[in-house]
């Protein structure tokens, strides 16, 4: 399908729908302002990807789920993530962007730690949020979709954590996308210095899937000495087509941001991560597992900035396509002038299951400064028969052997995952896509 180049959404549109929302000025005049640039603005241009004729214009606004507050209201995709309710440490869900469920930890009050939805958060924490939203990790003005997106954002969570405070259970958000309602999710995730928090998010599709647009970006902001996990599951339908952006931006010495990503979508897929190491010994590691299958196109770069001295970014990406989908699978480490004894490396894998199946590894080292190291590697193939031989000689059949092998393959990123029950999923998501 072609996209149009007319979006479903006009100025009266846009002020109505923050205005509805009783939002502060500052985000309705942003939401105006971006929209006003859409047309001035092109798509992004990711690497050997043609986007130009996704569908990124059909979908509808204006989401009618009201919120539950109880286990209840959650929906059966949405249980399998969470098990029973006693089991729930802190939890947001939300469906089509509004939030169904709530649970959060007395403490956390009592500690300055914010978790909340974003449109509550805009209201309620207005100064901190504009305070980072949108500034330094990702600007409306980029391109389309990202003033798109900052016209149109509905749902997503905020979280806040003070100088110090360690929050020593995972953070969870599960997204729910049903109908033809476009989801334009927007997380903004803040450590100040010397705290620590670990957060996962989890988007899958419910309902008879019908034809829309995920929008999604993520903000992750680390002051010095701060450690922050970020893991994902990314599970949307056919019909979908989403544009994802996770960015991380390391102002502070010696802080940490670790990506854990599990991206699994069944449509066409555009996502971008990308970290600034700008505090001097600031550490970025991200991890990335995906298998396309059936005729989807997929677009993933991996992006590590160089800053501050002695930074250092690993990136280690595999993937498996099978029948006749097709990915590029791009990894990039910058270093800048002046980040002298920084180290980038990166590697990416593919393997290929089918002989239409397609997969690109593109490691790329962009070095602006002498006193640094940095190395790469990558690799697109079958199986290898070596190991298939081996486990057929004991016994296993070769449908088993074949199974084995991928989940050993994609295991340096599955094992990442901070909560357990997301780790299943994970693993359940996996067979599925390739059995």
């Amino acid at each position: 399908m072609t996209a149009e180049t007319k979006f479903p959404v006009d100025q009266n549109d846009v002020t109505s729908f923050s205005k509805d929302r009783q939002e502060p000025q500052w985000l309705t005049d942003l939401r105006v302002s971006s929209l006003d640039k859409l047309e001035a603005l092109e798509l992004p241009k990711p690497d050997k990807t043609n986007i130009t004729k996704w569908n990124f214009t059909a979908f509808q606004i204006d989401p009618q789920a009201q919120a539950e507050g109880k286990l209840d209201g959650l929906t059966d995709a949405m249980k399998s993530f969470v098990g029973k309710e006693d089991s729930i440490d802190a939890l947001i869900a939300q469906k089509n962007g509004v939030t169904t469920f709530q649970k959060l930890p007395d403490a956390f009050e009592k500690e300055g730690v914010v978790f909340t939805d974003i449109q509550t958060a805009v209201k309620e924490h207005s100064d901190l949020v504009q305070k980072y939203f949108m500034k330094d990790a990702v600007s409306p003005d980029e391109n389309r979709l990202t003033a798109l997106h900052a016209a149109l954002f509905h749902g997503g969570t905020f979280i806040y954590v003070p100088k110090n405070v360690e929050v020593n259970i995972p953070l969870q958000a599960i997204y729910v996308q049903e109908g033809q309602i476009g989801l334009f999710n927007h997380v903004l995730i803040v450590a100040e210095a010397n705290s620590a928090v670990t957060y996962i998010e989890n988007y899958v599709s419910d309902g008879k899937p019908q034809q829309t647009v995920a929008n999604i970006i993520a903000e992750v902001y680390a002051a010095d000495g701060a450690t922050v996990n970020f893991g994902a599951v990314d599970n949307l339908a056919a019909e979908v087509t989403t544009y994802v952006n996770r960015r991380g931006y390391i102002s502070g010495q010696d802080a940490k941001i670790y990506w854990a990503l599990g991206q699994m979508n069944d449509g066409n897929t555009v996502s971008e991560n990308t970290t600034y190491l700008v505090g001097e010994g600031s550490i970025a590691d991200t991890k990335t597992v995906s298998i396309g299958r059936g005729k989807q196109v997929q677009n993933f770069t991996t992006n590590i900035v160089h800053y501050g001295k002695h930074s250092d970014g690993q990136i280690l990406k595999h993937g498996v396509m099978r029948e006749e989908a097709s990915s590029i699978f791009n990894g990039i480490s910058k270093i800048e002038h002046g980040a002298t004894k920084a180290n980038g490396e990166q590697t990416e894998r593919v393997l290929m299951l089918s002989e239409k199946a397609r997969g690109d590894a593109n490691p790329i080292l962009l070095i602006d400064e002498d006193d640094v190291t940095a190395g790469h590697a990558a690799s697109v193939g079958k199986i290898d028969p070596i190991q298939m031989f081996y486990l057929m000689s004991r016994g296993i059949s070769r449908r088993e052997a074949e199974r084995l092998i991928i989940h050993g393959f994609l295991a340096p990123v599955v094992n990442e995952l901070p909560i357990e029950s997301v780790k299943e999923q994970l693993i359940q998501v996996i067979e599925r896509k390739v059995y």
